[in-house]
C-alpha cells in the first residue's frame, strides 16, 4: 500500500501549490492522519515560514510543528552537494521523513519550486529525494502558453527521465493549460501509456484560471513592503495590469483599464483623486488600487478630503522607492494563493475537483481505508456527496454577509445550485462591497418574481381555512422566508437553509404550515451530527421538542436512524435514560421503555435498545457489565435523549469537553428539507448545512 506521494513540478510557476491543495483535500477525505513534508524549502530556515507549508498547515488546520515539515533550505542543500555530502543530505531528509511516517497514516511530499537559477539541479534533486523516500510521483507540468504538441513533448521528456531513474509515476497533471477538448484528449491519450508500469499513467488536464496567477493588492503590499494608507479591508482585490500615471488627468483617463493598478508619485493629488473618482463613476472601469511612489504621501488637505469619504473604495499603498525602481520590482511579482484568501483557495479546489478524477487517484494511492473518520473527513465527504447530484438550495437571507460569502464558496466548489432571495439592488451592492462574484448564483426579488402571484394563490388555497385572505397571502409572500419555503413546496428548489439572522421559529413556521410532516409522522425533530476525533455520532432531539411523549420519542428514534443512514452512519440506536435495562423505575423510565416498544414495532429491522444509560451505550466495557449480549450497548451510533433539556445540555457538554464538531441541528420529519442555522453561525457552518440539506434532498428523490 502506498502511504506517501511526492508532487514535483517540471518548471517554475506551474501552479503546483494549487495541485497540492487539491491533493491534500482528497487525502484528508479518506485518511485520518495526513502529514505534509517539504524536504527542501526555498527560504533559509531563519526566514518566515515557507509559503506552501504555511498555506497547507493553515487551511487544513494541521497540527504539525513547522520544524518537522522540512529538512533543508535550497541554499543549504546546494552547499552540501557542492561539498560532496550528497549522501548526508539524503540520509538526513530520510530521517526527517521517517519521523512523520511513524506518526501519520500518509505523508504528502512537495518538491522544490524551480525558482533557482539551475532547473536541472532541482530536477535531479527532486528525483533523488523521491526515490530515496520510496514515494510514487505525481508530475505537475506547466501548460501555460503551450500547444498540445508542445505539452506532450515537454511532459513526455520529464516522464521518461523520471522513469529512467526508476521512479513510480502514478499521475501527471498538466496545469494552466489553454487547450480545446479535442486537444485535451490528445494530450491524455499521448501520455497515459508512456511509462513502464502495469497500469496506464493517470493524466489530467487542468485549465488556466487567470485569477489564481494574478497578484492581489495584499501581494503587492508584501512584495514591496508597502504601507497601506487607505482601504485596509480591500487588499484581496486582484491586479490585472499596471498603469504608470505621469500624464495630465485628461490623458491619464484614456489608459484606465479594468483591474489596473495605478502607479504614480505621492504628490500627484490630481491623479489620486481622479483614480478614486473612477471607482465612483459608472463611466469608467474599476481600478484595483493605487501605488504612491517616492515615499511621498498626499498633502494634509487631500488626506482630510479622502478620510472624509465613507469607505474608501480602493486600497492606496505607499512605497519609498521611486517609480522606475518600483516597476522593476513589480515585474517580478506573481500571484500566490495565500492562506487568508478563501476566494483563491476555493477557486483552486473547485478547479482541481472538476479536472481530476478523485476516485481514480484514490484507487491508485489508497488500497485500504480506515474505519475511523475525523471531523475533517466527514465535512469533506459532505461536500463530495452533495456535488454528486447538485440540488437547488434557496437561501432567503440574501443580504447577510455570511450567507453571501458561503454562497460564493458553494458556487465555486459546485456543491449546489444556490438561489438567493432579497432586494436585488441591495444584494448587488453587498456583493460588490464584499468583492465576490457569485457566478452561477440566481438572485430573486420575491415581489418582482414572475411566480409571485402563483405562490400567493397557492398559499391562499392552503391556508384559507385558517381565515387567510388573498391580500394577506400576497403580504406573506413578500416575506423571503415564506417565499423560499414556497419555492421548496412547489418544487422550484429542493431545499432551504435560513436562520443566520432570523429566529428558529420564523425559519420553520412556514414549513409547518404547508410543507408538513411526512406521512405516518406527527412531529418535526432534529439531530446533531457530533464529529468526535475518530467517529461521527447522531444526537436527537436536541433542538426542537421540549418533552416528547413515548409515541413522539419513537418517531424521533426512527427518523434519527434514517437521517444517520443518509449521512453514512450505520444506525445502532440507544434510547437513553437514567436506567439501563430493568435497573431503575419511575415515570421517565417507563416512557423510554414504551417508546422503545413502539419503535421496535414500527421499525423491526432497526438495531435499537432501551432504556440505556449513556455510558452503557457508548463504552463496550460498561456494556458488558450492564447489558451483556446487546447488539447496541457499547457501540451505539444514534443517541435518543428523553427530553430537550437533557439532549441540548448533553450535546453542548460533549461539544465543549470532548472538542467535538457539532453539525446541526438537522431537521427531520418534514416532507422536504428545510434547515435552521444558529444566528451565531460561521461561514463554514452555512456551507456544511447547505451540503447537508442537499444530501437530504438527494435522499428524498431516491438518488442515494
Amino acid at each position: 500500500m502506498a502511504n506517501n506521494l511526492y508532487i514535483t513540478a517540471t518548471e517554475s510557476k506551474s501552479g503546483k501549490s494549487a495541485v497540492v491543495l487539491g491533493m491534500m483535500q482528497l487525502l484528508l477525505r479518506d485518511i485520518r492522519k495526513v502529514a505534509f513534508f517539504r524536504p527542501i524549502i526555498n527560504r533559509p530556515v531563519t526566514d518566515a515560514v515557507d509559503h506552501d507549508t504555511n498555506l497547507i498547515l493553515t487551511h487544513f488546520n494541521l497540527d504539525i510543528p513547522v520544524a518537522d515539515t522540512y529538512a533543508y533550505s535550497l541554499q543549504d542543500a546546494r552547499e552540501l552537494i557542492n561539498n560532496g555530502q550528497h549522501a548526508t543530505l539524503l540520509e538526513n531528509i530520510l530521517k526527517k521523513y521517517k519521523q512523520l511516517e511513524d506518526s501519520y497514516d500518509f505523508v504528502l511530499c512537495e518538491g522544490t519550486d524551480f525558482l533557482g537559477k539551475d532547473a536541472a539541479f532541482e530536477f535531479d534533486l527532486n528525483a533523488d529525494i523521491a526515490a530515496n523516500l520510496g514515494c510514487p510521483v505525481m508530475v505537475v507540468a506547466n501548460g501555460q502558453q503551450k500547444t498540445a504538441n508542445e505539452i506532450v513533448a515537454s511532459t513526455q521528456l520529464t516522464i521518461d527521465l523520471l522513469d529512467e531513474k526508476g521512479l513510480d509515476i502514478v499521475a501527471a497533471v498538466i496545469n494552466r493549460a489553454s487547450v480545446t477538448d479535442a486537444e485535451r484528449d490528445l494530450v491524455i491519450s499521448s501520455l497515459e501509456c508512456k511509462v513502464n508500469c502495469s497500469n496506464p499513467l493517470a493524466v489530467y488536464v487542468v485549465p488556466e484560471e487567470p485569477t489564481l496567477g494574478k497578484p492581489t493588492m495584499g501581494d503587492v503590499k508584501k512584495w514591496l513592503n508597502a504601507q497601506v494608507l487607505y482601504g485596509h479591508g480591500r487588499l484581496d482585490t486582484l491586479v490585472d495590469d499596471y498603469v504608470i500615471a505621469a500624464m495630465q488627468i485628461g490623458n491619464f483617463l484614456d489608459y484606465v483599464t479594468p483591474g489596473c493598478l495605478v502607479i504614480t508619485p505621492g504628490d500627484r493629488s490630481d491623479i489620486i483623486l481622479t483614480g478614486l473618482a473612477t471607482r465612483l463613476s459608472g463611466a469608467y472601469p474599476d481600478i484595483s488600487g493605487m501605488l504612491l511612489t517616492g515615499g511621498i504621501q498626499p498633502a494634509p488637505n487631500v488626506h482630510r478630503l479622502i478620510e472624509g469619504w465613507t469607505g474608501v473604495p480602493i486600497p492606496i499603498l505607499s512605497v519609498k522607492d521611486h517609480t522606475y525602481k518600483t516597476i522593476q520590482t513589480l515585474n517580478e511579482l506573481y500571484g500566490k494563493i495565500e492562506p487568508d484568501n478563501e476566494r483563491k483557495i476555493n477557486t483552486a479546489l473547485g478547479l482541481f475537483e472538476r479536472s481530476v478524477d478523485s476516485q481514480e487517484l484514490g484507487r491508485r494511492l489508497i488500497n485500504r481505508k480506515s474505519s475511523r473518520i475525523t471531523p475533517m473527513m466527514f465535512e469533506f465527504n459532505l461536500i463530495e456527496r452533495a456535488k454528486q447530484n447538485r440540488m437547488r438550495i434557496v437561501l432567503p437571507e440574501g443580504v447577510e454577509e455570511r450567507i453571501l460569502r458561503a454562497a460564493d464558496i458553494l458556487a465555486r466548489r459546485e456543491v449546489a445550485d444556490i438561489i438567493l432571495l432579497g432586494d436585488a439592488d441591495k444584494v448587488g451592492a453587498k456583493v460588490s462591497e464584499l468583492g465576490i462574484a457569485l457566478d452561477g448564483v440566481q438572485i430573486i426579488q420575491p415581489n418582482l418574481s414572475p411566480k409571485f402571484e402563483e405562490y400567493a394563490q397557492t398559499y391562499f388555497e392552503l391556508r384559507k381555512h385558517k381565515g387567510v385572505s388573498i391580500e394577506r397571502a400576497r403580504d406573506t409572500m413578500n416575506d423571503v422566508t415564506y417565499f423560499g419555503t414556497m419555492m421548496v413546496h412547489k418544487g422550484d428548489a429542493e431545499g432551504m437553509v435560513s436562520g443566520s439572522i432570523n429566529t428558529t421559529a420564523h425559519t420553520i413556521r412556514p414549513a409547518f404550515e404547508f410543507i408538513k410532516t411526512k406521512p405516518g409522522f406527527s412531529i418535526v425533530s432534529s439531530v446533531f451530527l457530533m464529529c468526535l476525533k475518530d467517529r461521527v455520532l447522531a444526537f436527537g432531539d436536541c433542538a426542537v421538542n421540549p418533552n416528547p411523549t413515548a409515541e413522539q420519542l419513537a418517531e424521533i428514534a426512527i427518523n434519527s436512524a434514517h437521517t444517520a443512514r443518509i449521512f453514512g452512519i450505520e444506525p445502532r440506536v440507544a434510547m437513553l435514560s437514567y436506567s439501563t435495562g430493568s435497573s431503575g423505575k419511575g415515570a421517565d423510565v417507563e416512557k423510554v421503555i414504551e417508546a422503545t416498544r413502539i419503535a421496535k414495532e414500527r421499525a423491526p429491522e432497526l438495531l435499537l435498545e432501551g432504556p440505556l444509560q449513556y455510558d452503557a451505550a457508548i463504552d463496550m466495557d460498561v456494556a458488558r457489565t450492564k447489558l451483556p449480549g446487546s447488539q447496541v450497548a457499547g457501540q451505539a451510533t444514534v443517541f435518543i435523549f428523553p427530553d430537550l433539556n437533557t439532549g441540548n445540555n448533553t450535546y453542548k457538554a460533549v461539544q465543549r469537553a470532548a472538542g467535538a464538531v457539532a453539525i446541526g441541528p438537522v431537521l427531520q420529519g418534514l416532507n422536504k428539507p428545510v434547515n435552521d442555522l444558529s444566528r451565531g453561525c460561521t461561514v463554514p457552518d452555512i456551507v456544511n448545512t447547505v451540503a447537508i440539506t442537499a444530501i437530504q434532498a438527494q435522499a428524498e428523490k431516491g438518488l442515494i
